[in-house]
């Protein structure tokens, strides 16, 4: 059984989704980001960093806590053997792509939303920064899914990781600047093909 600790954002679903997709049974323990409860003495001892999501691994003697959304995935998909090659080319393409989103696609999205949403101040140069660099490297996923159907060979973790901020980040670009994410349809068409799943369905939905 895993223990899993998560929210509704981004960075959450890619938890749910992977344990749908790799059919471990898990118990789901909600955090109200809202009121602060990853910030409790008892959250922080699963994630010192007070970030969801988080899980606990029951089957493994004293529970193996892991924290951080990258490194969840890759300790679920070893765990089973799914979602990741073991070696080779395959692998380090899988690893790259779900690094990008951990180091650029997320931390670029959510940037802008804050800056353009929440934060007391509008700070336009600010706004535009994370604008565009969000816009651009939607543009470079969309590229890249081009000439395939996912984002490495087959369908794969780094597929989980880019879809929550690449399926929120259009929907949420698109609200305010429609302008910025025009001609995105390989992107388009790849954010259908993942929502589909039977899988990321039923994982976005729990968390609903």
């Amino acid at each position: 059984m895993i223990d899993l600790y998560t929210a509704n954002t981004p960075n959450g679903q890619k938890a749910s989704i992977m344990l749908e997709e790799v059919g471990l049974p898990y118990q789901l323990f909600p955090i109200d980001i809202a009121k602060g409860e990853q910030h409790t003495a008892s959250f922080r001892a699963i994630n010192p960093n007070g970030k969801i999501p988080a899980i606990v691994d029951r089957e493994v003697e004293g529970g193996q806590r892991v924290f951080e959304s990258g490194a969840i995935l890759i300790y679920l998909a070893e765990k089973t053997g799914k979602l990741l090659p073991t070696q080779g080319r395959d692998r380090s393409e899988v690893l790259a792509w779900t690094f990008w989103q951990v180091g650029g696609l997320g931390p670029m999205i959510g940037q802008w939303g804050h800056f353009s949403h929440a934060a007391p101040e509008k700070i336009p140069y600010a706004i535009n920064r994370y604008l565009d660099e969000s816009v651009r490297l939607l543009n470079v996923l969309n590229q890249h899914l081009t000439d395939r159907e996912f984002i490495a060979d087959n369908y794969s973790i780094a597929d989980i990781a880019n879809y929550t901020w690449a399926a929120g980040g259009l929907n949420f670009i698109r609200s305010s600047d429609a302008d910025k994410v025009e001609n995105l349809a390989a992107l388009e068409r790849w954010v259908k093909l993942v929502s589909d799943r039977p899988a990321v369905q039923k994982g976005l939905a729990i968390l609903k």
